[in-house]
C-alpha cells in the first residue's frame, strides 16, 4: 500500500518540479519579503521535496476514500 501511495507522488513531483522551474528562476524566489539565499540545487531539492509531500498528501487521501468507499 505504500508504493500505491509513494510511487504516483514520486512521479508526480517530477513533473511539478520540471514545470515549476521552467518557468520560475530559483534564484529569483521571494519568501515573506526575502530572497531565497539558498544555493541553486538546494532550491531545487526543496521544490522537488516540497512537491512530493503534496503528492503523498494527495495520494493518501485518495487511498483513504478508496479504503472507506468499500
Amino acid at each position: 500500500m505504500l508504493m500505491v501511495v509513494l510511487w504516483p507522488a514520486f512521479l508526480m513531483a517530477c513533473v511539478a518540479t520540471g514545470l515549476f522551474f521552467s518557468l520560475v528562476d530559483p534564484m529569483e524566489l521571494i519568501v515573506l519579503d526575502e530572497r531565497v539565499q539558498v544555493h541553486i540545487i538546494g532550491a531545487y531539492t526543496i521544490g522537488f521535496f516540497a512537491f512530493w509531500l503534496l503528492g503523498i498528501i494527495s495520494s493518501s487521501l485518495t487511498v483513504l476514500l478508496v479504503q472507506k468507499a468499500r
